[in-house]
């Protein structure tokens, strides 16, 4: 197992169990402009991408060029969402309050609604100004660009750097960025998904529990605690 200088986090799916509450709410606003997809469908093609690409599959799938209003509309509906049903993924605290060196966040979401969701669940004060979005790279997940721009933004190598993430897009972005992948495999979205499959990247690590995620590389946790 590598030493690591950094620890990155992905934030949907990760430090926050948002995915389902997130896909449901896409499905059921592109439902009021006739288009039907499910729950598969939003896992397969948008999970861990930003929204400008998701409107890109959109309007390249079902050849519809969504109003301006409809991003607005459905992200304020998806912060009402987040209020009422938003959770931080169990143990995923613990593991940042104990970590022996530095931490962050790279994320796929609008800086909005990164901010609000750490906010709901308490976590900002954990991270402070050390959070990055798609919005500051040309090009979001599956592409390397926003990891590369963390690890420079933090003064570390990517080969030291080590990425927590659950989508299928992350861990083909932190692979592509030359980092250590583990995937978080134990959000409520997750829950039945295989693994298997010639076009599946293979992070370094899976774990479904951050209460074993220590187990691998102990010198990332504090000594004493």
């Amino acid at each position: 197992m590598p030493e690591f200088d950094l620890v990155i986090f992905d934030c949907d799916g990760v430090l926050i169990d948002s995915e389902l509450i997130s896909a449901r709410m896409l499905v059921a606003e592109l439902a009021k402009w006739g288009v039907n997809v499910d729950l598969p469908y939003v896992a397969r093609h948008f999970l861990g991408r930003s929204y400008p690409v998701v409107i890109s599959q959109i309007r390249k799938e079902f050849g519809l060029e969504l109003p301006p209003e409809f991003e607005a509309d459905y992200r304020a509906r998806l912060l009402a969402a987040f209020d009422a049903e938003l959770e931080e993924m169990p143990g995923a605290r613990a593991v940042i309050e104990v970590l022996s060196v530095p931490f962050c966040v790279a994320t796929s979401s609008s800086p909005p609604r990164v901010e609000r969701a750490l906010e709901i669940v308490g976590m900002s004060a954990l991270f402070e100004d050390r959070v990055w979005t798609a919005s500051e790279v040309e090009r979001g997940k599956p592409a390397p660009d926003l990891f590369l721009h963390v690890a420079a933004k933090m003064q570390t190598a990517p080969e030291r750097c080590l990425v927590i993430e659950d989508s299928l897009n992350g861990v083909r972005s932190g692979l592509a960025a030359n980092m250590t992948v583990w995937q978080f495999t134990g959000g409520s979205h997750m829950q039945g998904v295989s693994f298997d499959g010639p076009d599946i990247p293979r992070p370094h690590r899976r774990f479904a529990s951050f209460a074993n995620f220590y187990h691998p590389a102990p010198t990332l946790q504090k000594t004493g605690t």
